[in-house]
């Protein structure tokens, strides 16, 4: 299966089982938990993520949570983000920011009507931010690529996580997502009452 670091930046909110949503960067020491599975991220090893780069992810989150409620559109965005979402040109100018913060820059451009291209160029860099530049960079290619044209937020109730479709019809983001409506599915039916026959007796 191949690895989306802009889908698992987005899916870093996700369901926490109870009803609730569950953040995996809702601290400075779970983000350094998570950024240590991008070990190109974090070139030396694991870092201390200071405010500054927390905020800086975080903020990056939230424009990718909301490039990718429009890369979806007409369909269901996730239902973990705040309504109204951030505007497309809010977050398309937030998510190229962020990638200035690398070596060498990627910038998405996305007309209204029409596909994102992608260029590169130069810029000094920030070591401190070299996390945030390089998952701004892989949201950029990644959306101004052909897979974001399979990217789907989860149908599971409560689920608020995106996804790669592996086919056309996939519709879950996992299997156990699809396994917990199917057995929501059959109880809600054995609760049914059913309807007695035409002459039957009570």
């Amino acid at each position: 299966m191949r690895c989306f670091p802009a889908v698992d930046l987005a899916n870093t909110l996700r369901h926490d089982g109870e009803g609730g949503v569950a953040d995996e960067l809702g601290t400075p020491a779970t983000t350094v938990r998570w950024l240590r599975q991008w070990h190109e991220l974090m070139p030396g090893g694991p870092t201390d993520v200071d405010g500054e780069l927390h905020a800086r992810l975080l903020g990056l989150r939230t424009a990718v949570r909301a490039l990718f409620a429009h890369a979806v559109a007409p369909g269901p965005a996730s239902r973990a983000d705040p309504r109204p979402l951030m505007l497309q040109g809010e977050a398309l100018a937030g998510l190229n920011a962020a990638a200035t913060t690398g070596p060498v820059v990627a910038e998405l451009d996305w007309p209204e009507e029409g596909t994102p291209t992608t260029r590169m160029r130069p810029t000094d860099t920030d070591p401190r931010m070299w996390p945030v530049a390089a998952l701004a960079c892989a949201t950029i290619a990644f959306l101004g690529g052909p897979d974001r044209e399979r990217l789907r937020a989860c149908a599971a109730p409560r689920c608020v996580r995106y996804f790669v479709q592996g086919h056309g019809r996939q519709r879950w983001c996992k299997p156990s997502c699809g396994n917990r409506v199917r057995v929501a599915r059959h109880h809600r039916r054995r609760q049914e009452p059913r309807t007695r026959p035409h002459g039957g007796e009570s």
